[in-house]
């Protein structure tokens, strides 16, 4: 995961009520070839931002393979045969733009934005990458040993050390896809073979597998033209069938005590299971997840640290730390991290947070304050699409993980039909003590 991050912060683009709701312009196109094109018209600015999803993630990596997702999209940097490595980087970078990639659980996406005149080189450096790579020991071994680095950097030499995302996956869930490290392990990723690297690129990053969008400065006429003109020619390649890594909700509660070095005070996770993506409790869950954690307002934040003193910090939410909770595919967790005082007991911080998800499933929750969460949300998720580059990959996710981009324009009303007995409903059948998991992780 390359190291830079954009915040884009505007006015939310709610319209007023009397008024048609505003919506994202949306039009999409398969090529011959399997590849799904978006495209999103917005002429604000001259400047595009594209997205290349490719539908596979840290799930359907081999066995055996742990972190090779992952390691697979830092190869995708390394340059190809006709555009050697460092190509990609000056070529955008020296017309104005900017480009990332990023692994998670079910999709691998790469984004660049750039002014719309440096639109087609970008277009011509995405399809030069998904028709081949420079496949060589010396790319393999050194992006090896960069996401080595990035382990110690993140995980190994880092106070609590990600715990709440791969040690938390790891107690949760049964399944190999949904439960193993995604970062991996050193002994992995040094065994990762070319050859391996030259299978999933040929399994899984075909036009077929992928969804290319773009959004800004350009008409959807333009925009799939320039995607015939330069991916059209990409012949489709037959794409493993998935496995099946589904898991219902948890039967018993699940507990694990671990010890720190670098920690200097407590530190506690929780998760719970949440409903699949798309199902009617999905947009509840949500909602739920705000209104219990979801920043300095939340209940459970004025609980355990405003009110009873006994945490530190806390943050999380549905399919946190990696992604949205509105990006994903296989089974999820809405997690819960926090530091806690020294003195106080994690069940003490348990007893006080199945209070407060008591008092939802049992009261319900106000208009006011529920109008107030909502508000919030739809503030936060317009104002997530507002540049470019958002909006190009929001669009992809939607198109790859959901199976239409303009059900993108279905979350506000989702999230606005939210009640209060639905938050009820959800908060008693899964934030229930048999469906999660805790680690308490204490200085050693």
């Amino acid at each position: 995961m390359r190291a830079w991050s954009a915040v884009f912060l505007s006015a939310a683009l709610a319209a007023a009520p009397s008024e048609k709701p505003w919506a994202l312009p949306v039009a999409v196109k398969t090529l011959p070839n399997g590849l799904t094109v978006v495209v999103s018209e917005d002429h604000r600015a001259p400047v595009v931002g594209v997205s290349v999803v490719y539908k596979v993630g840290m799930r359907l990596e081999p066995k055996g393979r742990t972190g090779f997702a992952h390691l697979f999209e830092h190869l995708m940097f390394e340059g190809t045969p006709t555009a050697p490595k460092g190509v990609f980087d000056r070529v955008i970078e020296g017309g104005g733009g900017r480009n990332n990639g990023s692994t998670r659980q079910d999709y691998t996406n790469y984004v660049d934005e750039v002014p719309v005149s440096a639109l087609e080189p970008v277009l011509w450096l995405e399809a030069d990458r998904m028709r081949t790579l420079d496949f060589s020991e010396r790319n393999l071994h050194n992006q090896q040993e960069v996401v080595k680095e990035e382990i110690r950097v993140n995980v190994k030499n880092q106070p609590y050390g990600l715990f709440f995302w791969i040690d938390m996956t790891a107690l949760s869930f049964d399944k190999w896809e949904n439960a193993h490290d995604g970062y991996g392990s050193f002994k992995d990723l040094d065994t990762a073979a070319l050859a391996d690297v030259e299978t999933f690129h040929q399994q899984f990053y075909g036009p077929n597998n992928a969804v290319l969008s773009i959004a800004g400065d350009l008409t959807p006429e333009q925009g799939f033209a320039l995607a015939e003109k330069y991916f059209g020619a990409l012949p489709s390649r037959p794409v493993p069938a998935p496995a099946d890594f589904t898991e219902g909700l948890a039967a018993q509660e699940r507990r694990l005590s671990q010890t720190d070095p670098l920690a200097k005070i407590p530190g506690l996770a929780v998760g719970w299971r949440m409903p699949a993506a798309g199902t009617p409790d999905h947009a509840p869950a949500v909602v739920l997840a705000q209104l219990l954690q979801g920043g300095d307002a939340s209940r459970l934040y004025l609980a355990l640290v405003k009110g009873k003193a006994l945490m530190v910090s806390l943050e999380g939410g549905i399919n946190w730390p990696l992604s949205t909770p509105w990006a994903y595919r296989g089974p999820v967790q809405m997690t819960l991290f926090g530091t806690y005082k020294p003195g106080v007991k994690a069940d003490a911080i348990l007893e006080v947070l199945d209070a407060e998800v008591s008092r939802v499933a049992k009261e319900g929750v106000p208009t006011a304050e529920l109008d107030r969460v909502k508000t919030l949300m739809l503030s936060q998720f317009y104002a997530g699409l507002e540049g470019p580059l958002d909006r190009a990959d929001a669009l992809a996710l939607a198109e790859a993980l959901t199976g239409g981009a303009s059900k993108l324009n279905d979350v506000p009303a989702r999230i606005k039909a939210v009640t209060s007995a639905d938050l009820q409903r959800v908060a008693a059948r899964y934030l229930t003590r048999a469906n999660r998991a805790v680690i308490d992780r204490l200085p050693q």
